[in-house]
This record gives structure tokens, sequence and C-alpha cells, in this order.
């Protein structure tokens, strides 16, 4: 039968009210004041329905503890009710025997030596498969700081990948002597402890194309973990969240029957310390994974695309869409250095937080005595991935500017070839000069004779006899030179006057489109009690505005 533990007021009260987590935790800090513990829970509410699932059909969240009351057996579970999470956690209300009816918040076991616990969603744009009350119960029960809340928004149900700029490392000692916050003993909690939440993001590869290396797939992860140690009892806590099951397979091996006994021993303090410093290195080797692989495809596949910008004859032909190809590949390798050196600084804050609490006071002397060398080795490890990311970001560096380099050639390209157009279209156009000039000279030559030869086939003058008769010396008809100045003289004003009023309708036109728009007279608006000055401020407002739009009208005109 299981020990029935009682829990103190201030947790009890804490975990029945753990929906409003986390303005419910007990831990109050310069951090955890009030008003920001209120900002954390609106936020969690309205990301909700997008970060987490809305019912326990699909929930499943695997919980392994380690070490625990029942032995050294590794127990996973899947959690997918809150009822099926209580019994994991040991946390159950029963009866008040002194009032009936209220009810109190018992433990029937201590927490494991190791508990990790997973969040995860079927892919890194889905929601995570658990409900918020499920959420709610974990963080409270272990009193998670609230600022592991801003490392999971960046998950949920989103059509591209959202905050991957985003990174930090946050971390909440307590580690007073005698302990100044709650200490809940009945569950191997002493309130001397540390806490830790930051993020890390690899790459993976998702499917490849042999045929065009372009249209490989590669998918940048993030995993936000969080992490609690226990300095008196060595309980610790793992909660990592991500979008797929990988990083829960990579703690089933480190835990495992294959892994080392260093990384799963707990049965002291400072086996308890190692196994969480194996972890640690854990969660940062996978970062550092597949960046090579990555780089090496953006610079194939980059080769390839401006391999003829720098080899090729400069006949060929380029688009502007070459450029904002080239532009986008460059973005994503500006994207590869801004993910690597956000990790590299995780790491350093990683390795900067545990070198500092090695030199506190309140550190105990047994952890500082006996893995200081696990200190230096696991200092040692994360400086080495640090070197290796920074060379990926030195080789990422160097290629983003052979890629703007090329990219310049290309756009080189493009101009030589808008030059080559003009000139083409220049010698056209003096071709067509010349031949516009030829058409002229010779109608200059035969105007006079066209003119001549359509007066004289009028009835004007007349050679011909209409007898029959030889022709004469002709026959001049006043009438129809009168007619002809009749109908000749007008028809030849009226299209001038066209062409004339043609002419001044467009240059009005232009004008009107070049000059400002003169500003409507405004009545003046009768004063309100708010407003002393009336109407006469927003005439003035408005007047400073298409003023200010004249000036840049004018600015512009004259610029182009």
């Amino acid at each position: 039968m299981a020990i029935v533990r009682q829990l103190p007021v201030s947790f009890q009260t804490s975990f029945s009210n753990s929906t409003s987590y986390p303005e419910n935790l007990i831990h109050r800090g310069t951090s955890t004041y009030p008003t920001a513990l209120k900002a954390y829970r609106k936020r969690l509410d309205d990301v909700s329905p997008k970060l987490l699932l809305h019912s326990e059909t699909h929930a499943e969240v695997p919980i392994i503890d380690l070490c625990s009351e029942l032995g050294n057996k590794i127990q996973g579970r899947y959690v997918n009710t809150t009822a099926k999470l209580t019994s994991v956690l040991g946390i159950e209300s029963r009866p008040n025997p002194a009032a009936a009816t209220q009810n109190d918040i018992v433990a029937t076991k201590r927490d494991p030596k190791c508990r990790f616990i997973y969040f995860y969603g079927p892919h890194s744009r889905a929601r995570l498969r658990a409900t918020r009350d499920i959420l709610s119960q974990i963080l409270t029960c272990h009193q998670v700081m609230p600022a592991y809340l801003d490392f999971m928004f960046v998950f949920g149900s989103q059509s591209e990948p959202r905050d991957l700029r985003f990174s930090g490392f946050r971390e909440q000692t307590a580690l007073w002597d005698p302990p100044r916050g709650q200490a809940v003993t009945d569950l191997g909690r002493s309130g001397r402890q540390y806490q830790l939440c930051y993020n890390l993001k690899c790459v993976t590869l998702k499917a490849k194309n042999e045929e065009d290396p372009s249209l490989t797939e590669w998918s940048i992860r993030q995993a936000a973990i969080h992490h609690q140690f226990d300095v008196v009892y060595g309980t610790t806590l793992w909660i990592v969240t991500t979008g797929h099951s990988d990083l829960e397979n990579r703690f089933r091996e480190l835990t495992g029957k294959d892994g080392r006994p260093e990384d799963k021993s707990f049965d002291t303090l400072e086996e308890c310390f190692r196994s969480s410093l194996s972890a640690h290195l854990l969660y940062c080797h996978w970062s550092t994974e597949e960046w090579r692989w990555y780089i090496g495809w953006i610079e194939e596949v980059m080769d390839e695309k401006t391999f003829g910008a720098v080899f090729s004859p400069t006949h060929r032909q380029y688009k502007p869409h070459h450029i904002q190809d080239l532009q986008q590949w460059e973005d994503k390798t500006n994207e590869v250095i801004m993910v690597l050196e956000a990790n590299v600084e995780v790491m350093r804050s990683l390795r900067d937080f545990y070198t500092a609490i090695f030199k506190k006071r309140d550190f105990p002397n047994a952890l500082k005595d006996e893995c200081m060398d696990d200190l230096h080795g696991f200092a040692a490890q994360i400086d080495s991935m640090i070197y290796d990311l920074r060379m990926q970001i030195a080789r990422a560096v160097l290629f983003v500017k052979i890629t703007n380099d090329r990219k310049e050639l290309v756009k080189t390209h493009l101009q030589t070839q808008a030059t080559e157009r003009m000139e083409r279209l220049n010698r056209n156009m003096e071709r067509e000069a010349i031949v516009m000039r030829i058409i002229t000279f010779v109608t200059l030559i035969y105007l006079p004779a066209t003119f001549v030869s359509t007066f004289f086939s009028t009835d004007i003058i007349k050679y011909q006899s209409q007898t029959g008769d030889a022709p004469g010396e002709g026959t001049f008809s006043k009438a129809a030179m009168n007619r002809w100045i009749q109908v000749t003289l007008p028809l030849t004003v009226l299209t001038l006057l066209f062409a004339w009023s043609f002419l001044k309708l467009s240059e009005r036109w232009r004008t009107n489109q070049e000059s400002p728009r003169a500003i409507p007279k405004q009545q003046p608006a009768k004063a309100t009690s708010g407003s002393p000055t009336g109407g006469l401020l927003p005439t003035y407002l408005r007047y400073k505005k298409a003023q200010l739009g004249v000036s840049i009208r004018e600015k512009t005109f004259w610029k182009v």
C-alpha cells in the first residue's frame, strides 16, 4: 500500500489552482512578480488554441522516471489524461478527515531521481500532443519557472516556422542554506535548487532529390529544454519540447541498457550531477549535427546556379528573376549564420553558468570536490562544439560574400544586356532615320509635281475639247476656281484649328497633372467644449499635409 505523504498548504493551494499557471507559483522573485505572471498567463491563454490540443483524444505525453521508489528500472509511460497524469506524478486529492467538505492534496510517492517529460507534436508545425490541463498540472507540480513558456510559444499550429530568430538562456538559482524557498521534503525537494531553460536548433534532411539538388528539402528544428537540479537530494527534472520525437529516443539511448554507467547512475548526489551534465552535452551535440552538410548543399546549389555568370560566355541571357533567386539563397545562408551564432551563445551561457555556480558559496562542497574534473571535461566538450560551429559560421560568412559578388556579376551581365539592347535600338533608329530622310527628299521632289497634277486634273483649266476637236490652248473656269478655293481654304483652316486645339488641351491636361491640387476652402467648424480652437487646427493640419505633398511632388518632378 502506498504511503500517503502530507504536502505543505502552499503547495496544495498552488496545485489546486493549476489552471491559473503561472500565477499560482509559490516561488516569487524579481522576474516573477504578479504583473509579469499575469502577462505570462494572458499570453498562454492567447496561444493555447494553436499551441495545444482542445481535447484529450489524441493527447500523448511521454514521461520517463529513473531510479524511483520502485527501483532503478526505467519506467516509461504515455500520459493522455489528467487522471493518468496524477497517478504518474503521485499527486492525489483525498477527503480531509477533519473537514469532510474539504479535500487535501497528498503525495503517494516521492519524485524519482531523474524524470524526463517530453512534449512533442506530429511535426514541427502542428499542435503539441497535450492539453492545457495536462501542461498546467505538470508545470505546477514541478514549479517550473514561467520563462520556459517563452520557449514553448514557438511551437504549435503554423504555416511557416515561427520565431526562428528567437533564442535565449534563462536561469533561476535558489541555493541558500538554510533554504529560503518552499521545501517539500516528502517529494524529495529541499528548496535548494537551480532551474535552467534554453533552446537550441538543428537542421535535418527531409527529402533528397537526386535529379535536381535545389529541390532537396531541409528543415531547421527547435528544441526547448528545461532542467531542474536539487543540490541536496540530487533529484533531476528534464522537460523537453520539440516538433518530433528524436530527442526522446536519444535520451532513452543515453539512459538505456547500452548507455554508459556514468550517464545513468543516480545513487549519489555526485552521480546525479554527472548524469545531468551528460544530458546537456546530448542536447548540445544534437544542435551541431548536419550543419556541415546543409551548408555544403547550399554551396552546391549556388555554384550550379552561378556557374554561368563566372565561366559561361557573356552572351547568355539573364532575367531579373535570376537576381531574386540568388537573393533567396543568400537569405538562407544568412539564416544559417544567425541560427549557428544563437546556438553558440546558448552553449557559452550554459558553460559559464556551471563555471560560475561552482564558485558560489552556497553550492555544496561535496559537488565542488568530487565533480570539478567533470565540470572541466564538460566545459572542454562545450568549447569543442563551439569551435566547430564557429568554423561553420566562418564558412557561411565567406560564402555569403562569394554569393554577393556573383550576384553583382549577374547584375553587371543584366546591365550589359540592357546596354546591348539600347545599342541595337539606336542602330535601328539610325537606319530608320536615314530611310525617313530619303522618303522626305523624294516627297519634296515629287510634291510640286503632285500638287500641279492634282490641280490640273480639276475643271479649273481644261485642254480637251468637249466637241472632240483637237486640244487647244486650254480654257480657264473662274467658277471652278472659286469652288476649289471655297472648299480647300476652310478645310485647311479647320484642320489647323483642330490640331491647335488638341495641342492646347494636351498641354493643359499635362499642366494639371504636374501642378499641385488646390486646397479646398474649409468652413470653420464650431468650437466644442474639448477643442478651444474649433476647426482651425484640423484645417491647418490638412493644409500642412497638402503643402508637404506638394513639396514632395516638386522634388520628385525635378529629380526625374
